[in-house]
C-alpha cells in the first residue's frame, strides 16, 4: 500500500521540540538556577507574552531581589533593579513619566509578601497603571529557604522545619484575593508553571494583565506558583505534583478578577 506523507505539515518541524524554538526576547541559553526551578519557565513564558502584546522595544521592568533576577542575564528590554521590596513604587514613576511604555514589576513572594506588602497594595489602591508580577513558590530562594508569607500550612522551610502551623506562624497570605478587592484593581490571575496546561494558562494571564495595562484600564496583577525542589528538599521530577497537592490547593489557578 503506497503511503502518502502530508505536505502541511513538514517533518522537520513537526519534530521540534519547545525548547529549540526561538523565543523573543531571550538571549542566551542558559539560567544557571538550580535544575528543576520554576522561574525559568516563568520567564519564557513572561517574554513570550510580553512579544505578542507588541511591547518588545517599549517594556521597563523592575525587579526585585532574589532567584529571578536571574531575568536580567536573558531577557533583552530594559530593567531596573529596586530596593528589597519597592519594585511597585518604582514601577510606578516611570509609569507616570512615560505612560506609551510596558511597566512591569517583578518580584518573589518574599521580597513582595515580605518587605514589600505595603506597597504593592498602595500601588493597586491607587489603580497605578502597571502590570504586577509575583513569581510565587513559598521561600525565600535567594538567602536559605527561610518561610515567607506565602509558605503554605504544613511547609518545610529552613524556619518551620516542622512544618508551618497556624498557631505560631500565622496562615498564608492570599494577596491575588486580597488585591482583587481594590476598586483601582482591574485585572488579577493566579497562573502556574507545573505542568504544560498551567503554563499555556498563565501565559494568557501574563498576556491579558499587560493588554490591560496598554488599554488604561488599571492596575493588574498576575501571580505565577514556580518550582523550588532546592529549598523544599523535594526530588525534582516531584516537585509539579507537589505545586498540585500543595500550593494549588491553597491558592487557586485561575482569574479572579476580570474588570
Amino acid at each position: 500500500m503506497a503511503v502518502t506523507l502530508r505536505t502541511d505539515e513538514p517533518p522537520a518541524r513537526a519534530a521540534r521540540k519547545v525548547a529549540t524554538i526561538n523565543v523573543p526576547l531571550m538571549v542566551g541559553e542558559n539560567h544557571h538556577l538550580c535544575p528543576g526551578c520554576g522561574h525559568p519557565a516563568a520567564t519564557r513564558i513572561f517574554l513570550e507574552a510580553l512579544a505578542e502584546a507588541g511591547l518588545s522595544g517599549r517594556a521597563v521592568g523592575c525587579i526585585g531581589h532574589g532567584c529571578y533576577t536571574t531575568m536580567l542575564r536573558v531577557s533583552d528590554i530594559e530593567w531596573i533593579q529596586t530596593l528589597h521590596g519597592r519594585a511597585p513604587a518604582t514601577a510606578t514613576g516611570v509609569k507616570r513619566v512615560r505612560p506609551d511604555l510596558g511597566v512591569f514589576s517583578v518580584q518573589g513572594d518574599g521580597d513582595m509578601g515580605m518587605e514589600g506588602l505595603h506597597e504593592i497594595f498602595h500601588a493597586a489602591a491607587r489603580g497605578e497603571r502597571i502590570t504586577a508580577i509575583m513569581l510565587n513558590n513559598g521561600v525565600f530562594g535567594d538567602t536559605g529557604g527561610q518561610m515567607t508569607a506565602s509558605t503554605v500550612l504544613g511547609q518545610t522551610t529552613k524556619t518551620t522545619r516542622e512544618g508551618r502551623n497556624a498557631e505560631d506562624h500565622g496562615s498564608p497570605i492570599p494577596i491575588p484575593e486580597l488585591i482583587a478587592q481594590l476598586s483601582g484593581v482591574a485585572y488579577v490571575a493566579r497562573g502556574a508553571v507545573n505542568t504544560p496546561g498551567n503554563i499555556a494558562k498563565t501565559k494568557k494571564f501574563l498576556r491579558r494583565a499587560m493588554e490591560v495595562q496598554m488599554s488604561g484600564e488599571g492596575f493588574s496583577f498576575v501571580e505565577v506558583l514556580t518550582m523550588c525542589p532546592t529549598h523544599w528538599m523535594v526530588p525534582s521530577g516531584e516537585t509539579p505534583q507537589y505545586v498540585e497537592d500543595t500550593f494549588a490547593a491553597t491558592f487557586p489557578i485561575g482569574e479572579l478578577k476580570t474588570g
